[in-house]
């Protein structure tokens, strides 16, 4: 028997998933799981075998999901061999290099990025070679979910113990280290670390920067795919720039030309700060800190980012002028067209301080390494109880230490971005016996149907669980200010318009409906948005585009901009469930189902067609498809089990992740 065989056949620890799919999907079962041992490393996953032969960051938690179903134990290295190489900052990089690929293989390689010289100030690992940017954290989100797929072999392991600590240090460092804003969200600092390399959202800020020449560089994707699926000459030669400036300036943070803050990068971070609460309790300290944090942020992002013009979530430029302009460089064009050149500077891309921006500023130098910013080696006040050792890093906010509850579980009140509103009375446990019943505020598991009392007037008011005072929010321009559904010029609870908001409509502001904690009105509003004209789902496509349908610069097969992501169908599945659209999830299943089974896994499709486009075999379609097809097969079992009139109420929680309904 192969070794794909002995997977599928293996017996899953919990719930009735020990029995066989049915006939009619075995197949994809089958499928799935030769794709993800194909692509396995003997210690990760590879996204695909060849034109992404090195661990990716978001990729293997994603992949990880999927993992559990087949091995738990597996999907566990995944997550400890990426977080076995987190630089001592905090920060997750979003490829770890695997030292047997050649260099030529892939690019940025190795001796692009040179993490452990580079990145020594900030903390790189000298024994593993890195990038130096990140990916969005769906990380605490994976383990909770590997965890819950066999909790008995995760104690026994220490997994939650182990990851835990390295987790909190990841979000510190976002917290600490990216807001650069000041208004309580995360930046990314290159468009690589939100995950949509070249979506349109992005050509406004990049038409501020300068382009590595195209001879600087050989991008060695176009070996394996075709140009007019994948990012232009362009797009690279900017990419390449701000990594180059970002390496050349120690991998310090807040100096850089771009910098924004994004919908779906926060919302994830949200919704694995929901899932660190969860592992916290796991480990017997309390989660209270951490759900108002993931209240704050909620917060935030409504308040920061939502525009009710539009019904949904945009972009915004901190690096724009507030005029509507990119700022900085004038009159290069965005990278929508099909153009290949270099752009206007010959400049070389060679590491050096001539080449960083700013050079003479000390917010660009590199700096000394900071205590309060690394993670400490673990000392007794590390360890939780007997679930476990933590063995690194040592977070150096208490909410991150999980020990048992006390006073000094409240994060430290030195820094605004940890500081907890008043809890309300919906925060005590067991108060309207919600707060910590299992899926009631938190997406790492499936809670059940949203209802009436968990949602706001139609008013406006929003639930305890929700909001915040107004002294937890800054405005715009550094005041506080309670956010409201929008203001004067139909930017979201500012005093003004707010020309930094960009105005593409990309799929990343949609993601935020996997939250459960959103006011009813913005959920309706998603919905009406992901089902209208813009993005067509059920209507005239079966996965999500991921870019605006009517937008100037829609590409049904050119990357981000416009072609449907599985992973990202994959979240708002998870988000439509959420909020009670059945329907709309079971159908939204189905399509990613079918055609990552008819497409060979492909990378990423045709919104229309659903055409095969970027490469096949890919490790999220398969895991992520085979996350689905379990799930599919516990309801049917529970429909089957329990009778017509269970399935069609609809209200279930997946907190055990074995489909158990409520």
């Amino acid at each position: 028997m192969d070794r794909s065989t002995q997977l599928t056949v293996r017996p899953a620890p919990y719930g009735t998933s020990c029995d066989p799919p049915p006939p009619a999907t075995a197949s994809l079962h089958l499928k799935a799981a030769r794709v993800l041992d194909a692509n396995w490393t003997g210690c990760s996953t590879v996204p695909s075998l060849n034109l992404y032969p090195h661990q990716w960051s978001w990729d293997s938690a994603f992949i990880a999901i999927g993992l559990r179903r087949l091995s738990p134990r597996r999907a566990q290295m995944e997550l400890e061999t990426l977080l076995a190489a987190q630089w001592a900052d905090g920060r997750v990089p979003h490829i770890v290099f695997n030292p047997s690929v050649p260099l030529d293989a892939y690019f940025p390689s190795p001796d692009f990025w040179r993490s452990s010289t580079a990145g020594r100030a900030a903390g790189a690992p000298r024994t593993v070679q890195t990038s130096g940017i990140v990916q969005p954290p769906v990380h605490a989100l994976a383990a909770w979910l590997v965890h819950r797929a066999d909790p008995e072999l995760s104690r026994a392991r220490g997994f939650l113990a182990r990851v835990y600590p390295r987790l909190a240090a990841w979000h510190r460092y976002l917290l600490h280290r990216r807001d650069l804003g000041g208004g309580g969200l995360v930046s990314v600092i290159h468009p690589w670390e939100q995950g949509m390399d070249n979506s349109p959202c992005w050509d406004a800020p990049l038409a501020r920067i300068t382009p590595a020449p195209a001879r600087s560089f050989r991008r060695a994707d176009l070996d394996h795919g075709a140009p007019e699926d994948r990012p232009t000459d362009l797009d690279y030669g900017r990419y390449v720039r701000l990594a180059a400036d970002y390496r050349d300036a120690g991998y310090a943070d807040g100096g850089g030309e771009f910098a924004v803050e994004d919908p779906a990068f926060n919302a994830l971070l949200i919704a694995s700060e929901q899932a660190l609460a969860r592992i916290a309790e796991e480990l017997g300290a309390s989660g209270a800190a951490r759900r108002a944090r993931a209240d704050r942020l909620t917060t935030a992002l409504v308040h920061r980012l939502w525009d009710p013009a539009a019904g949904m979530f945009r972009c915004r430029d901190l690096r724009a002028d507030g005029r509507g302009n990119p700022g900085g460089q004038r009159g290069v064009s965005g990278s929508g067209g099909r153009q290949r050149g270099s752009g206007p500077s010959d400049r070389p891309v060679a590491s050096g301080p001539s080449h960083r921006p700013g050079a003479s500023s000390p917010s660009d130098r590199p700096r000394p390494s900071d205590p309060s910013d690394r993670p400490r080696a673990s000392d007794p006040s590390d360890q939780p109880t007997a679930s476990g050792t933590i063995d690194h890093p040592r977070a150096s906010d208490p909410s991150d230490q999980p020990r048992a509850s006390d006073p000094s579980d409240r994060p430290r009140t030195s820094d605004p971005s940890d500081r907890p509103r008043v809890p309300g009375p919906s925060d005590r446990p067991g108060a309207s016996g919600q707060s910590d019943r299992p899926g009631a505020s938190d997406p790492s598991d499936r809670p059940r149907a949203s209802g009436p009392s968990d949602q706001p007037t139609a008013s406006g008011t929003i639930d305890q669980r929700w909001a915040s005072g107004p002294s937890d929010q800054p405005t715009a321009s550094g005041t506080s200010g309670q956010p409201t559904a929008s203001g004067p010029g139909g930017r979201p609870g500012l005093s003004g318009p707010d020309s930094r908001l960009i105005p593409e409509r990309g799929v990343s502001g949609l993601v935020p409906l996997l939250l459960p904690g959103l006011p009813r009105e913005i959920v309706a509003a998603l919905v009406r948005t992901l089902c209208g004209p813009h993005f067509g789902l059920g209507d005239r496509t079966r996965l999500v585009p991921s870019y605006d349908l009517l937008g100037e610069a829609f590409d049904p097969h050119r990357y981000w901009r416009g072609p449907a992501w599985f992973n990202i169908s994959w979240l708002l599945e998870r988000g439509l469930r959420v909020h009670g659209e059945r329907a709309r999830a079971d159908a939204l299943r189905a399509a990613v189902l079918q055609l990552a089974e008819a497409t060979g896994f492909a990378e990423y499709v045709d919104p229309y067609t659903g055409e095969a486009c970027g490469a096949t075999g890919f490790g999220w379609t398969a895991a992520l498809a085979l996350d689905l097809h379990h799930e599919l097969h516990q309801d049917l079992l529970k429909g089957a089990s329990e009778g017509v009139s269970e399935a069609v109420t609809g209200t279930f929680d997946r907190s055990d992740e074995g489909g158990n309904r409520r």
